[in-house]
């Protein structure tokens, strides 16, 4: 009915891309926890090396 009428509104708001600091700190953590992980299991699960 009220075609004619301009109806104002905001545009959405670009989507904000993650923090780079925040992403690269996350791999480094995701590293150091593998690298412990790994640590770990050679030396409390794995099976000793013949000697």
């Amino acid at each position: 009915m009220n075609d004619n009428v301009i109806k104002f509104r905001r545009p959405e708001p670009p989507p904000r891309e993650p923090n780079p600091l925040l992403r690269k700190l996350a791999v480094i953590v995701i590293i150091v926890a593998c690298l412990v992980l790994a640590w770990a299991y050679f030396q409390f699960l794995a099976s000793p090396t013949p000697a």
